[in-house]
């Protein structure tokens, strides 16, 4: 399982997602929140962590009784706006 998250001066957005046995990864979830005018004029390095820890918040149950390691992934090449 992978965790990836970006974030703009706007929005937040997170993909989790699972490697089958096909070799593809498929998504599982997605969320997306725009940011509050104080959060806007966070650091782009603070976002994300802050980011991160929501995502972690929010995808525990998901993510607590996984057979398997999962990595968090933070990028820079996503589009959103």
């Amino acid at each position: 399982m992978k965790i990836e998250v970006n974030t703009s001066d706007y929005i937040m957005g997170e993909v989790l997602s699972m490697k089958y046995r096909d070799g593809k990864w498929r998504l599982v979830a997605y969320l997306s929140r725009s940011l509050n005018e104080t959060k806007r004029n966070y650091g782009i390095h603070n976002k994300e962590i802050l980011l991160v820890i929501r995502k972690l918040e929010n995808w525990r149950h998901l993510l607590k009784g996984a057979k398997f390691k999962f990595e968090i992934w933070i990028g820079y090449n996503w589009n959103i706006s």
